[in-house]
């Protein structure tokens, strides 16, 4: 009994490993499919590392689409590390919504990182993304605030390559604050602000890009500052700092010469002082050398007091 026991366990292992490697029910439900794969076909693709499930899986349903697809291509995206389901997802979309995509080109665009699927979709079923606020100044000086919703599409035969969304976002606020910037008063922004999206809308700002920009939406404009008048403040302000600063430095400049003409006048009175102390020398060898007499002596003594007088009654 332990055996028998042994000996169908053996058997089951056996069996199972068998249908692991030849997937004799995976290979029948092809045929039923319609789906032309040889069992040898299905072992070698165990041995190359690849499913034979999702090989399989994924002829079926294209074949069922009416897709012609080949076994040796979706195994090289397979080992090329691709998603092979959304691949086939991807062309059957494609296929029925009459837009050209043939498999090597979803291959590659699912191999470069994009949902190829997702792509295709959204080739049907436009997005809209819609911008951060955007700050321009009309030529009045006033600030406005815009918001856009842009409606774009995925441009198939750019999705390898083109720029993404972010880049769509950076030229649309691009335009915006160019379009504003070009208006004479902000009133006329804000009274059609239609103007805004055809401009920016006849720029072609989807070149290069993955999308294509079927619609730009002004969705809100809000009015800020009045750039121009903080300018304006500021300048003023600048203009004053600058005229203190230069009536600072006038003011240094004369504290400086008053405090010289100090200086020299100091100078000049002990110039002064000095002479004067040597006025008695001067007397006295005058008197010695008999130039000055003793009349001489007291006129001048006369003088001085009279003019010491003069300025005593001067000063009371």
């Amino acid at each position: 009994m332990t055996q028998i026991i042994i000996w169908g366990a053996i058997i089951v292992v056996a069996l199972i490993i068998l249908l692991w490697f030849f997937p004799v029910p995976l290979w029948f439900q092809a045929i039923l499919s319609g789906v032309r794969v040889s069992l040898i076909h299905l072992v070698l693709m165990r041995w190359r590392g690849v499913n034979p499930n999702t090989i399989v899986m994924a002829l079926i349903t294209g074949t069922k689409a009416g897709l012609s697809l080949k076994a040796n291509e979706l195994e090289a995206h397979y080992l090329a590390k691709g998603n092979v389901s959304k691949v086939v997802m991807a062309l059957i979309s494609a296929n029925k919504a009459n837009i050209p995509l043939d498999f090597k080109m979803a291959a590659a665009i699912d191999l470069a990182g994009r949902d190829v699927f997702e792509a295709v979709q959204m080739s049907v079923n436009p997005k809209v993304i819609n911008t951060p606020p955007v700050t321009a100044v009309a030529k009045d000086g006033i600030q406005l605030i815009a918001k856009a919703r842009v409606t774009v599409r995925a441009n198939i035969k750019q999705l390898v390559g083109g720029a993404g969304e972010e880049t769509v976002l950076a030229r649309v606020g691009e335009g915006i604050v160019s379009s504003i910037g070009s208006a004479e008063s902000h009133k006329e922004v804000l009274e059609n602000p239609d103007s805004i999206s055809k401009v920016v809308l006849g720029k072609g700002l989807d070149a290069g890009t993955a999308f294509e920009i079927l619609s730009i939406d002004i969705a809100d404009i809000d009015v800020g500052k009045n750039i121009g008048a903080v300018l304006q403040m500021d300048q003023a302000d600048a203009d004053k700092n600058i005229a203190q600063a230069r009536a600072e430095e006038r003011r240094a400049m004369a504290v400086a010469l008053e405090q010289e003409m100090k200086a020299k006048a100091q100078e000049a009175r002990a110039q002064v002082i000095e002479a004067e102390a040597q006025v008695p020398l001067a007397m006295a060898e005058a008197f010695r050398n008999g130039n000055l007499g003793i009349m001489d002596y007291y006129r001048m003594k006369n003088i001085q007091a009279d003019t010491e007088m003069r300025e005593t009654i001067a000063k009371d």
